[in-house]
């Protein structure tokens, strides 16, 4: 005949934390970015730089981070180029469709290949890949999160 033993002990149950305020995404993928070891940048609907990584600082040619914090996208010292001998600077309608800008506009996934120049003119170029994805917050889009990546 089978032998049954049964054992009863105390329940331990998790401790209820209270709930927290809420927070929308775009607050929290900008402390996310800005202890993120990979180059990623968050940007606002008004293209103001949220947060932005140490990585991506030094890929994209920044400064620090504080420095860039707030301000716009295109005047935080990115200076984008064109893929032609010449490396000029891109116009305002092909600025328009680098992949942080255009997840803003589309509200849709967007990657693309950007030529960027570190530093002061004539300084040494970088060609990144960048993927963007738009940041909705109670479904509309407040934001694009970008993560680079050298080629």
């Amino acid at each position: 005949m089978a032998h049954v033993e049964l054992s009863l002990t105390e329940v331990l149950a998790p401790a209820v934390h209270p709930p927290t305020e809420p927070t929308d995404s775009l607050t929290q993928w900008s402390a996310t970015v800005r202890h993120a070891a990979e180059p990623c940048l968050l940007i606002d609907r008004d293209t103001r730089v949220d947060a932005v990584s140490t990585a991506a600082c030094t890929l994209l040619g920044l400064g620090t981070p504080a420095e860039v914090v707030g301000l716009p996208l295109l005047k935080g010292g990115l200076r984008l180029l064109d893929f032609t001998a010449a490396r000029a600077e891109l116009t305002e309608q092909e600025v328009d469709k680098i992949p942080p800008l255009l997840a803003l506009s589309s509200g849709r996934l967007a990657r693309g290949l950007l030529r960027v120049r570190a530093g002061t003119p004539g300084g040494p170029d970088a060609t990144v890949d960048a993927i963007s994805t738009p940041v909705l917050v109670h479904g509309a889009v407040a934001g694009s999160l970008t993560f680079f990546s050298e080629v």
